[in-house]
């Protein structure tokens, strides 16, 4: 098995493990946190590209659960590109 595929089966191992934990997490937000925890991504854009989702998507996700909890916060946006920085919040 490949570094990347082993990567990739660690990444999707600990999304469903936080989903485990909160069912009410899409699997686009516990991608979020788990990318947050793990800093493979801390921007819409950046995670949207290393999954091959939609930006759009992946917006819409994050400021529902930017909403719904205090786990991650949004930090900045970017109105040109409508990037949107965030980050586990601090406990």
């Amino acid at each position: 098995m490949s570094e990347e595929a082993s990567d990739a089966g660690r990444f999707l191992a600990l999304v469903a493990a936080a989903q485990d934990r909160d069912a009410g997490l899409t699997s686009i937000q516990a991608g979020l946190l788990v990318a947050a925890e793990l800093m493979i991504a801390s921007d819409s854009r950046s995670f949207a590209r290393a999954l091959g989702i939609a930006h759009a998507l992946v917006l819409r996700e994050l400021n529902a659960l930017a909403e719904r909890d205090d786990t991650l916060e949004i930090v900045k946006r970017d109105p040109r590109t409508m990037r949107a920085f965030y980050r586990l919040a601090k406990s």
